[in-house]
């Protein structure tokens, strides 16, 4: 091998990293080897899909010279943040102008003298590669856990959404030209999806940790109140506020265990959104019912209902690739879905072949013993005198769905010092 000597541009790039008197160096001041990052809120990325979808997709053609200003709850506090924007599933560069973070106000608006300049690798206008994500420069700014957050994105040129998240059960706004670091934001029309922005990141304490929760809408919150902050995770979160421990959403409405359509199988993006984020030693997964059920429905009529054997060799996998990087992995059995969404075009979500999947299911989560630990979701959801159904209280009134007391109820459920291994 041979070993060129460096030159003299290098050697005083080199110097200039060093003594910290420049650029690069200043920018990346957050990445000191104290710092501890750890993911305080997600939204895992979904590819944007065709028009003659069963579902809408509550997305605008394109953005151009247009903010799009949206509001996260983040469910641990730190003194620095910064946030991830994708561009996974675009196939051209997504160029944006310009991005801000501050606390959130009322509606689309933030608090004054709060807003914080974001830049990525030092630079305020950012070109995101297709299939890439941007992390950005960290800023020091002390925020507390459960505060509210605003994070604004101008789009300047014209731009098609191709990375979005479906179900935010958050308001977001859109607004004409560069309004990201306006306090009082004037709103042309509104989403229910995020779109870009798939995390924040806080610098904790050193004992801090995250939990993150890998799901279907039942875990994006697909009947919580609408910005309420009512999904099960986000209850969950309130409980380990206390003991420095996030909560990582990466719930995906439709999703599903071995099978893409609304978002990729959990295989495929188990690193992605779980594993690869920072600071997680725990994944609760609750996925399958969608597997279960597609067949004879619009979103898949011929989506054959896998075997018990195959759904546990999923699990299993997914078990594996959490122990190769030290996370643990707790299991949720499925809850009911007798009757589910019957006044829909997908009545036919429910058959008692079905049903007898969902129970061989349950049986081996409980009993395999290959779960580092069970939270039993089915137990805690269903109505003692009919355990096929949701007990009414806990219910949406889709009867597949809980609502915001059964998400409260989920989350009760749930033994923290066997979530964190404390026990």
């Amino acid at each position: 091998m041979t070993i060129r000597k460096a030159s003299a541009w290098t050697v005083r790039l080199l110097a200039l990293m060093a003594i910290g008197g420049s650029t690069i160096a200043a920018a990346h001041a957050g990445t000191r080897a104290n710092a501890h990052w750890v993911t305080t809120w997600a939204a895992s990325p979904e590819a944007r899909w065709d028009g003659d979808f069963a579902l809408p997709l509550n997305l605008p053609f394109h953005l151009w010279d247009q903010t799009l200003r949206q509001v996260v709850r983040v469910s641990l506090g730190g003194k620095q943040v910064r946030i991830v924007l994708s561009n996974t599933y675009g196939d051209t560069p997504l160029v944006i102008g310009n991005v801000h973070i501050a606390a959130a106000a009322d509606g689309a608006n933030i608090v004054a003298g709060t807003d914080h300049a974001l830049t990525f690798s030092g630079q305020t206008r950012v070109s995101i590669p297709p299939g890439a994500s941007v992390l950005s420069d960290p800023v020091a700014w002390k925020i507390d856990a459960s505060s509210d957050l605003a994070v604004s994105l101008y789009v300047p040129e014209p731009t098609p959404p191709a990375t979005f998240h479906w179900d935010a059960r958050q308001t977001a706004y859109l607004g004409a030209g560069d309004q990201a670091a306006s306090v009082a934001f004037k709103t042309d029309t509104s989403l229910t999806t995020r779109v870009f922005l798939s995390a924040v990141m806080v610098d904790a304490v050193a004992s801090a940790q995250a939990v993150a929760t890998l799901g279907d809408s039942i875990t994006d919150g697909a009947a919580a109140s609408m910005d309420g902050n009512t999904r099960w995770p986000d209850f969950l979160a309130r409980r380990l506020r206390p003991y420095d421990v996030a909560v990582v959403n990466a719930g995906i409405s439709g999703a599903r265990l071995l099978r893409n359509k609304m978002g990729e199988n959990a295989l495929a993006r188990f690193g992605r959104d779980v594993l690869d984020q920072p600071g997680v030693k725990t994944v609760i997964v609750m996925l399958g019912i969608n597997d279960i059920s597609w067949l004879d429905t619009p979103l898949g009529l011929h989506d054959a209902t896998p075997a018990p054997e195959q759904m546990i060799a999923g699990y299993r996998q997914l078990i594996a690739q959490a122990h190769l990087r030290g996370v643990r992995v707790v299991g949720a059995t499925l809850t009911p879905f007798e009757g589910a969404l019957i006044d829909t075009p997908m009545k036919h979500y429910y058959s008692a072949d079905k049903e007898r999947v969902r129970e061989a299911v349950n049986q081996w989560i409980r009993s395999s013993g290959e779960f580092d630990a069970v939270v039993d979701f089915d137990a805690a959801l269903r109505d003692p005198a009919h355990p096929q159904r949701l007990l009414p209280a806990n219910d949406s009134g889709d009867h597949l769905h809980p609502g915001d007391a059964g998400n409260k109820a989920m989350a009760d459920a749930i033994d923290l010092s066997v979530l964190l291994g404390r026990h």
